[in-house]
């Protein structure tokens, strides 16, 4: 494929991802870590459970109701998208193939990562681990990975996942 030809589908997956991680998947990471965040996020109402350490007591004078602060939880996490690149990834229609939907797909959720301030990596894998791209932010490094998947020429034609998740 042409450097050219590459480009034009790596902006066209850009955009199309892009859209798709804002409208579809922004926000969507729920902490499974209950308890005290760093960052302020609201005021609400108390409920009963709520730690009364967090009521807010100006809040609470003002309207002689009990208000209590909610923070949010800052954590970064790590996704890691493993790829089959086995020879079955040329397969497909006249229209795509099935290295086009990946490339597509991981974009969408790279793109999602990054609205989160996560961190995204990726792992080739066939029979054996062919190439590993490490974890790392930013728009340039998904534009790289999705440069890579659709330039991605496998050593290897069968598919042996349990490899790739050692």
């Amino acid at each position: 494929m042409e450097t050219s030809e590459l480009l034009k589908r790596v902006r066209h997956i850009e955009i199309k991802a892009r859209g798709l991680s804002q409208n579809i998947f922004a926000g969507q990471y729920h902490s499974a870590f209950k308890g005290r965040g760093m960052i302020f996020s609201e005021v609400r109402e108390y409920q009963y459970g709520d730690d009364v350490r967090d009521i807010d007591w100006k809040v609470t004078a003002r309207y002689n109701r009990p208000y209590v602060k909610v923070y949010e939880e800052e954590r970064e996490l790590t996704v890691m998208l493993i790829i089959d690149v086995s020879r079955s990834l040329t397969f497909g229609s006249s229209t795509m193939i099935k290295q086009d939907m990946v490339a597509e797909i991981a974009a969408t959720l790279a793109f999602s990562a990054i609205l989160n301030n996560d961190k995204i990596g990726v792992i080739f894998f066939s029979e054996e681990v062919e190439k590993f791209i490490p974890p790392r932010k930013g728009s340039k490094h998904i534009l790289y990975i999705i440069r890579e998947i659709l330039g991605f020429k496998p050593k290897n034609k069968g598919t042996e996942i349990s490899v790739a998740l050692r």
